[in-house]
């Protein structure tokens, strides 16, 4: 049987339930953001800039809903976590466009692979933050300049493969020593402006499937908010060490089949 988008209900079902993991990881954890692309590249067969901007229009809800909750918790509301949010969000206005660009000059195989690559990535990165996260926390935020520097290039990856941000920024500033749910939070404003400046790009492109946008979206949505609650509540290295293991045994496979 085929439906939305001329595609099979199992394939269907598989993205919607992608969202949902996805939404809980990028709250909860950062990198939970690929899963979408992840999904649409795997699953469905579609072009490059399709795939990367479906994934990334649905990260404008996840990112507006992911900052409310920050700012509702407390996280946002510290001067240094703002500071470094908007040094965020606005470099992600110069490197997301590049990024789409990009994503209009690349071969189907060569997004694989760099998808594989920022998936492997990911899955480092959530080892980094289990095993630095708490010894690493301080008070202390970086200066403005690295994570302007920071805040450009995860933009650039981020419009290129269509995710939101968390996934590469969370881990490193908890590298450079900010706490883990203050980096949560300053990422989930970063995703916002990526999302809207990737989703007008591709957009203009005519690169984004709406209704499998909103098969993803809804209930990555409902993730989200319930990763904020996984993140608040702690701890989660059950749902760490569960999507480490599946990001590492689909990096090679998305190189592979690329």
């Amino acid at each position: 049987m085929l439906t939305l988008s001329g595609m099979a209900v199992p394939v269907l079902i598989a993205l919607a339930v992608i969202g949902f993991v996805g939404g809980v990881g990028i709250t909860a954890l950062g990198p939970g953001g690929v899963l979408p692309t992840i999904g649409l590249f795997a699953l469905t067969g579609l072009a490059a800039p399709t795939v990367a901007g479906t994934a990334i229009v649905t990260h404008v809800a996840t990112g507006v809903a992911g900052t409310a909750a920050y700012r509702r918790s407390g996280e946002l509301r510290r001067p240094a976590t703002r500071r470094t949010a908007l040094a965020l969000g606005g470099t992600a206005l110069i490197g997301t466009p590049i990024g789409v660009w990009v994503n209009s000059l690349v071969s189907q195989r060569v997004f694989g692979i760099v998808l594989a690559v920022l998936v492997a990535v990911a899955a480092v990165s959530i080892w980094v933050r289990e095993y630095l996260g708490a010894d690493a926390a301080s008070d202390r935020h970086p200066h403005v300049a690295v994570v302007a520097l920071l805040g450009f290039t995860v933009a650039v990856f981020s419009g290129i493969v269509g995710i939101g941000g968390p996934m590469l920024t969370v881990p490193l500033l908890i590298a450079c020593g900010v706490r883990v749910l203050e980096s949560l939070a300053a990422a989930q404003v970063q995703s916002i402006v990526i999302a809207v400046v990737g989703s007008v790009g591709y957009a203009a492109q005519g690169a984004i499937d709406w209704p499998l946008a909103a098969l993803i979206g809804v209930p990555e949505l409902a993730g989200v908010l319930v990763g904020w609650r996984v993140a608040q509540a702690l701890p989660t290295r059950v749902l760490k060490m569960a999507l480490t293991a599946a990001l590492l045994a689909l990096a090679p496979y998305l190189a592979l089949t690329a």
